[in-house]
């Protein structure tokens, strides 16, 4: 079986990238290797992104910012599936990816933009639908679908409401 592997795009590659990278890594092992990226990354993963994800189980040594044009270079993973997360990089002119992956943007608010009490409510619900979608993600039929009803199917998933997931 193909080993997909799937970038998860943001700006600053610290919170919402860093989540979809651990969520696809632990639930689609062996299906699935996951990766992100920014335009423009920071210098370290959001605290509270790190918090969170230690203390539902997953693993956090392999987890850091990087820059998206270390996936455009000779040598970089081939890429199966590209996923914009904030409307910021979606809206940015994306370098090319070798081997043209399918690509949806899964805009997310930023919950490190959240400031305060709301902060970890914010971090937490950012999980719970990255999560969802990630579910119905790794519940499609890859192998028996064509591109172009995969790649509607994909785009689909990142318009499902914060309702429809809770």
């Amino acid at each position: 079986m193909k080993i997909h592997n799937v970038l998860f795009l943001c700006t600053g590659n610290s919170a919402r990238s860093i989540l979809a990278e651990a969520i696809l890594n632990k639930d689609g092992a062996g299906r699935f290797y996951a990766y992100s990226a920014g335009s423009h990354p920071k210098a370290q993963v959001n605290p509270a992104a790190m918090k969170l994800l230690g203390e539902l189980g997953y693993p956090l040594e392999d987890l850091k910012p990087e820059s998206w044009d270390d996936f455009a270079v000779p040598g970089a993973p081939q890429l199966d599936f590209v996923f914009t997360l904030c409307d910021d990089a979606a809206g940015e002119i994306c370098p090319v990816w070798p081997g043209q992956p399918i690509s949806a943007h899964w805009g997310i608010p930023d919950p490190a933009a959240v400031e305060g009490d709301g902060h970890a409510k914010a971090f937490w619900e950012t999980y719970c639908v990255l999560k969802r979608w990630i579910d119905i993600f790794l519940n499609l039929p890859l192998e028996t679908i064509d591109a172009m009803s995969l790649q509607t199917k994909l785009r689909e998933i990142g318009r499902i409401s914060d309702q429809d997931v809770a």
